[in-house]
């Protein structure tokens, strides 16, 4: 069996974060996709105000690095959701309904003291498998 060729995900406009931070939005291998945690910050650096806004904008993130992969929110497998406050949980479902309204992927959410920034409220990371959604 031959193994899979890594490909690196990096959509235009994340060249600094690459180098900054040293990672990649995404790895493709094979039809498998990880996409590294998605946060509320817009493609100016700007962090959204408070947990809907930041949802809101992390799904979009989510979202484009899983275009730029050929992928789509339909091809989520397993979906990881960090929490700096869990009494919030009900206005992140209320987002992530919009963005995932059926066929949901597994799901843990996790509750954590602070992320890498400390105005982030929340952060999302996924697995994907190209072409297994509603829409392949």
């Amino acid at each position: 069996m031959e193994p899979s060729k890594k490909t690196l995900i990096n959509p235009p406009g994340t060249e600094k974060i690459y180098q900054r931070m040293q990672f990649s939005q995404a790895v493709c291998a094979g039809s498998m996709v990880w996409v590294s945690g998605q946060v509320g910050i817009d493609e100016n650096g700007n962090v959204a105000e408070g947990i809907e806004a930041q949802a809101q904008a992390a799904f979009a993130n989510l979202q484009h690095v899983l275009a730029e992969a050929g992928a789509g929110l339909d091809d989520i497998v397993e979906l990881v959701t960090y929490h700096t406050s869990m009494k919030e949980i009900g206005k992140f479902l209320k987002v992530k309904a919009g963005f995932i309204p059926e066929n949901f992927p597994a799901w843990t959410a996790v509750g954590v003291t602070e992320l890498v920034m400390p105005e982030l409220l929340c952060e999302i990371r996924a697995t994907a498998v190209l072409k297994s959604g509603t829409g392949a």
